[in-house]
């Protein structure tokens, strides 16, 4: 078939840094967003695909060349992916020393002069100084260099396909097609310990740009430090809000960030809306659903196997209610194909999709009898241990 495979190795994951009211997770295709001022239900209306840093992360080291199609975290990225048929986008925000909420992924930024590399912590940099590195706004004007640290140690050249320069929160509800739901990550540093007074100015000036901007956008918030995410959900009560976790694929100093059901304590003692888990978790130990389901939580993942259709599908079966996934483009017209079958496809057919300005075959809905889902259910904790 036309689809392209993904070597899951080649797919890396989601790095690190990273009052009980229900609210609703709408799907930016199919509601007006969360209603300013009164609180409603927690729903999820179908299952969610959000694309993670846009049209996907950059893997510099992959020999994939989709994962280095589009510059992350830029409105390049962002506008691409609102081409596919998703409902959010993920993206991290970091606020800068003179308190500019921008968009940016790793605690550390590095540029080379004159044969060195030097970095510079991204929240010690001024507004100005951040927007100096790489691609710039002004044509003709050259930017600094800009490299980047891989999980190996090695630094490289930050080279992608399509590149553009890096943005501000604000930019981006003004860049970016209104109709796009934004999954907006708070970025801490996993090494770094925050005073509650600093997680509060930080916050603050984050919040202040999305209430002044995001008018009906849907928003959800997400974050792998338990106190920020609780403190967010303190200072407002008009996004849903969630706590993200690796559930034990690392193991942390603060025991909140270990396992699933430490996640499931910080979400109830801080009264959020859901968990964001990698999805090896979900895998490993399928019967958590049940119990965050149970507790009336809302579950999302992410991860590598988020690349892989099948297991994609599976979630759907488990019922984890959406995706954060890095292949957009074919992960969101595999998600259509499966949740809106047509006749052609329930007869196994293979369907034509658009995706974007391309055209490009994807398999039908994937048909399992019960004995076979049992046995996938039984395989695949095994397979994801190797």
């Amino acid at each position: 078939m036309a689809l392209k495979a993904v070597h899951v190795s080649d797919v890396p994951n989601l790095d690190h840094v990273q009052e009980n009211a229900t609210l609703s997770l709408f799907s930016a295709r199919f509601s007006h967003g969360v209603e300013m001022g009164r609180e409603v239900k927690f729903e999820a209306p179908k299952f969610l695909v959000i694309g993670h840093r846009g049209n996907g992360m950059n893997a510099l080291q992959s020999s994939d060349r989709r994962m280095k199609a589009f510059k992350e975290n830029t409105i390049a990225s962002f506008n691409a992916a609102s081409t596919f048929p998703i409902d959010y986008i993920e993206f991290d925000v970091q606020v800068t020393s003179d308190d500019f909420p921008i968009i940016f992924h790793d605690d550390f930024i590095f540029s080379e002069d004159k044969g060195i590399v030097y970095e510079n912590r991204v929240t010690d940099l001024s507004l100005s100084e951040f927007l100096s590195y790489g691609s710039q706004r002004e044509q003709n004007k050259l930017g600094k260099p800009l490299l980047r640290k891989n999980k190996d140690g090695t630094i490289v050249s930050w080279n992608v396909e399509t590149d553009d320069y890096f943005c501000t929160l604000e930019e981006a509800f003004q860049k970016v097609s209104p109709s796009l739901g934004f999954n907006i990550e708070l970025k801490f540093d996993d090494h770094v310990v925050y005073q509650k007074q600093h997680l509060i100015h930080v916050l603050d000036a984050i919040l202040n740009v999305v209430f002044e901007h995001a008018r009906d956008r849907p928003i959800v918030f997400s974050s792998f430090h338990p106190d920020a995410i609780q403190l967010v959900r303190k200072l407002q009560n008009h996004y849903p809000v969630f706590f993200l976790t690796n559930a034990g694929n690392e193991i942390y100093n603060d025991a909140r960030r270990n396992t699933l059901e430490e996640a499931l304590k910080v979400c109830l003692e801080g009264g959020l809306q859901g968990i964001v888990s990698e999805v090896k978790c979900i895998f490993r130990n399928p019967g958590a659903v049940h119990k965050i389901k149970e507790a009336k939580l809302s579950l999302l993942t992410y991860g590598k196997l988020n690349n892989v259709p099948e297991a994609v599908y599976m979630q759907h079966l488990l019922g984890v209610e959406g995706v954060i996934a890095d292949l957009v483009q074919e992960i969101s017209v595999v998600v259509s194909n499966m949740l809106k079958p047509s006749s052609k496809e329930e007869s196994g057919e293979v369907k034509l999709l658009q995706g974007g300005e391309e055209q490009f075959e994807v398999e039908a809905k994937p048909q399992f009898s019960q004995r076979e889902l049992s046995f996938l259910l039984k395989l695949i904790p095994e397979l994801i241990q190797q």
